[in-house]
């Protein structure tokens, strides 16, 4: 599923530059699955040992695993991680330049983590206990219910061809997770854990611990909002101005 973002208002391109957060998460993403490639081309199984199975967690208490199986992804699926990357460079970059580094880091762990709880509870409830389930993809998805929130009148281009609001896109996505978690084949996919980071991420964008950052944000708007009408109220009296003084002059010998 190809996108493109832009903020049409502000002809800003998200793409100027790498924040740190972003930077430091594609390289240790990238550099796991390359080295995690070449183990198993080694016939090592090393890694397994970190990707997300629900009768490790709850059996023998395995809860790292939550947190490292959003580094994993599978060495013989390039597009997983590209995706997964692509997705957090996109749409990262703009969360990250307006909460700075560690409270978007909170955030990403928190919706990812989150993910790795929902797949647990719906296996122990409904599926396999020993399914193993890797990517970052619940973080992701929790990006882009947080970039849908924050700039939801920005437009994407879906596929690179169709615009469309963040707010609708985010909709769309979080209606074909849903309706992908209640389907009896998810070809491989834990929609599960999709489904999982947006909703831990709703919750927490609308909790109390992240007011402050609406507020500010809100205040930063109507700020700029007010400079611009007050320049353009500006502009126009100097205009009136100058159009009296044409006039006036326009009768004089």
């Amino acid at each position: 599923m190809a996108y493109g973002t832009r903020d049409y208002a502000t002809g800003y391109s998200n793409f100027s530059f790498f924040p740190k957060a972003v930077k430091w998460l594609l390289i240790v993403n990238i550099g796991i699955f390359v080295v995690n490639f070449l183990a198993v081309q080694a016939g090592s199984s090393f890694f397994n040992h970190f990707g997300l199975v629900p009768a490790a967690v709850v059996q023998t208490f395995a809860v790292w695993q939550l947190f490292t199986y959003m580094f994993l992804h599978d060495p013989f699926g390039f597009t997983h991680i590209l995706f997964n990357m692509l997705t957090l460079y996109m749409f990262g970059v703009d969360l990250e330049r307006t909460w700075g580094s560690k409270r978007f880091l909170q955030y990403y762990f928190l919706c990812g983590v989150g993910a790795g709880l929902c797949v647990v509870l719906a296996n122990a409830l409904f599926g396999n206990m020993h399914s193993r389930t890797i990517g970052a993809s619940g973080a992701i998805y929790g990006l882009l219910m947080a970039y849908g929130i924050l700039y939801p009148e920005r437009t994407l281009l879906f596929s690179f061809l169709f615009p469309i609001k963040a707010k609708y896109f985010v909709m769309i996505l979080g209606g074909i997770a849903f309706l992908s978690s209640i389907s009896a084949s998810d070809n491989g996919v834990s929609h599960v854990a999709h489904l999982g980071g947006m909703i831990f991420g709703y919750f927490y964008l609308r909790s109390k611990s992240m007011s402050k950052i609406d507020l500010l944000a809100s205040a930063r708007y109507m700020y700029k909002e007010w400079k611009l009408q007050r320049a353009k109220r500006k502009f126009q009296v100097y205009m009136k101005k100058q159009n009296d003084r044409q006039d006036r002059d326009r009768w004089v010998n």
